[in-house]
């Protein structure tokens, strides 16, 4: 029945009901009972936020004891709008209709009151007639009940403006929450990318140069430069992902199809062949897809460097008129059983999610004792400049 307010808000509602009574009570001329009906008037003030329905009963019980007691209107009974106001404002589904229906049927009650309780109250005084008194009863009722009716219209409104605020807050806020964690999972994908693909090239790379460093110092010298050269590039990368994860920015250099032959050429210093074909006209891509095709190209190529045979991996791209269809096959290795399609491992997740960001699809499987992945994006050639000339192979 108690509505949790701030302190604040309960102290300034108390401060002023106090005030009021006081005020009233020093106008003096009051009798007992509209003595009473001012203290109630004054708990109404005060108790009008914390408990609209209390103050609402409060209310009819002070207007009731001065009817009672025949007592005219007093500037104490202006307490009752905001009380309305109140029910209006704050008060639930029950206490609203019940605040609305007090306006109508105090407004009725007061209106008869006004009208008619000087006659009753005077008996010998002189009475308007009858079509004076309808037509005085009519004035009453109408302009009480408009009083009425606006303050608890401007309650319901208050309401009403509070509840759409409050909801445009809460979709903000999951805005918000929704784009950070889009954010977060973008950079922990260019993160596993970024870092599996270096430390894949390192692995590599060390081992070999591990194991020609007697024999061949000039291809463990060679060994040494890649890992250096492809340590500071990933730690490029990771600087400008760590720079986004703390400003919430996504500008930076990002990788783009420009860059594939030394991707390709990483992978094949590292222990992958990689035979490139590729067919068609090829089209200047925006960025978004640019980044996606590289990031699955290089994903799908660590993978095969990791868990493949080491044999040469095959990357076909086919520039087609509506897609770009890309294709990466490897030999299984024997140490590292593939992921099976219905049961991808988080690589095969984060290349799926970056295929279908930039619009395309991609599946992945067993095909003919290799493993396959197979992916496109669509691209629009009217919009698109030609990048590249017809039919090349490499």
């Amino acid at each position: 029945m108690l509505r949790s307010v701030q302190p604040w808000q309960w102290g300034l509602d108390l401060g002023i009901g106090i005030a009021c009574v006081l005020l009233w009570l020093v106008l003096g001329g009051l009798p007992p009972a509209g003595v009473v009906a001012v203290l109630l008037l004054g708990a109404v003030l005060a108790l009008r936020r914390v408990s609209p329905a209390l103050a609402l009963a409060i209310a009819w019980a002070a207007t009731g004891l001065q009817m009672a007691a025949s007592l005219p209107p007093d500037v104490a009974d202006l307490a009752v709008l905001p009380m309305l106001y109140a029910t209006a404002r704050y008060g639930g589904r029950v206490v609203k209709w019940a605040g609305l229906a007090s306006a109508v049927v105090g407004a009725l009650v007061a209106g008869a009151y006004l009208a008619f309780g000087p006659a009753l109250r005077q008996p010998g005084a002189p009475a308007p007639e009858g079509a004076q008194l309808s037509v005085i009863f009519l004035i009453y009722t109408a302009s009480i009940a408009g009083l009425l009716a606006l303050s608890w219209t401007l309650g319901l409104l208050a309401k009403t403006w509070a509840t759409a605020r409050e909801s445009r807050l809460r979709q903000a806020t999951a805005e918000r929450e929704t784009r950070v964690q889009q954010q977060r999972t973008r950079i922990a994908r260019d993160m596993h990318d970024v870092v599996a693909h270096s430390l894949a090239v390192v692995i590599a790379q060390a081992d070999g140069a591990r194991y020609a460093g007697r024999a061949d110092p000039a291809a463990a010298e060679a060994a040494l430069v890649t890992i250096s050269s492809t340590a500071r590039e990933a730690l490029s990368e990771v600087r400008v992902l760590l720079a986004q994860l703390r400003d919430d920015d996504e500008r930076g250099p990002q990788p783009t199809l420009a860059e594939l032959p030394t991707l390709f050429s990483q992978l094949t210093d590292a222990g992958l062949p990689v035979r490139v074909e590729e067919y068609g006209a090829s089209v200047a891509l925006p960025p978004g897809q640019q980044l996606a095709v590289y990031r699955v190209l290089q994903e799908a190529l660590v993978n095969a460097l990791r868990h493949g045979d080491r044999q040469a991996a095959g990357v076909r791209i086919d520039w087609g008129a509506a897609e770009l269809s890309v294709s990466v096959s490897n030999g299984l290795g024997a140490a590292a059983p593939t992921p099976a399609p219905d049961a991808p491992g988080y690589g095969i997740t984060g290349m799926r999610e970056r295929v279908q960001l930039a619009g395309g699809r991609l599946t992945s499987g067993r095909e003919d004792g290799r493993f396959v992945v197979r992916f496109a994006v669509p691209i629009d050639r009217a919009d698109a400049p030609q990048a590249l000339g017809e039919e090349k192979a490499s």
